[in-house]
């Protein structure tokens, strides 16, 4: 008897929104690996040897500066996948990439990948999707870092952050906050007492709680809409 849906989901909803046979062909090939706190997943130029699929936890990518300044430039959990460069056929990425909250997830060659996607044109459709979706949220990232207030920006990050630590509470210190938002750590901390002293978030010993949700959504700018909008527009409603 052929497995049922559910008997081959994964937990990663970009890979669970394929089509059974696809994910059955895929399955074999996908490796379990844990994603520990602050590990670097991929350091720039360094060569990518796999596509990872995250199935919970969350990865950031991190663009670098040569002074050692650095701005996140996107985030990924397990709505999505790390390695959309090998989807373009680049496998040594510019950006950094690191651990923010540990999870696991599941890790499949970048070569196979391109190949799944040559065999496979509605699997090949997605990825592109998501790489769009990818594209789309850079943008977005680097209109809302220059226009928007950093207590916006700082609330914008936190429901991202939120949404994939699928938890109310999940570790967070002012520094990498400030690393993620492109900004220097004293501003940070104004925005998040800010923040704090709304009863939105609560904040202590690099551990931080959201308190109200719908009050973070208000108190962020339309960014964090948009692009929970390109990925419905996109890549239909994963959860």
């Amino acid at each position: 008897m052929p497995p049922s849906a559910d008997d081959l989901k994964t937990g990663n909803r970009l890979l669970d929104a394929l089509a059974s046979k696809t994910l059955e062909r895929l399955r074999p090939h996908l490796d379990a690996i844990s994603l520990p706190f602050n590990k670097s997943m991929q350091e720039p130029g360094e060569r990518a040897e796999h596509v990872i699929f995250p199935t919970s936890g969350m990865i950031s990518a991190v663009s670098m500066m040569e002074d050692g300044q650095s701005v996140e430039v996107g985030m990924i959990g397990k709505e999505g996948m790390h390695g959309v460069s090998a989807v373009l056929g680049d496998d040594s990425p510019s950006q950094r990439a690191m651990v923010q909250i540990a999870g696991s997830g599941l890790r499949i060659t970048s070569p196979l990948i391109r190949q799944e996607m040559q065999a496979d044109a509605a699997f090949r459709a997605r990825l592109l999707r998501y790489t769009q979706v990818t594209l789309s949220t850079a943008v977005q990232s680097a209109a809302c870092n220059r226009l928007h207030l950093l207590e916006q920006r700082a609330a914008r990050w936190l429901l991202s952050a939120h949404d994939r630590a699928e938890a109310d509470t999940f570790p967070m210190t002012h520094e990498f906050l400030a690393i993620m938002l492109g900004v220097r750590r004293p501003g940070v901390t104004i925005a998040a007492q800010s923040l704090q002293a709304s009863g939105l978030i609560t904040y202590n010993h690099g551990t931080l709680s959201v308190l109200d949700r719908a009050g973070l959504e208000a108190a962020s700018c339309e960014c964090y809409r948009f692009v929970r909008d390109e990925y419905d527009r996109l890549l239909g409603r994963l959860s």
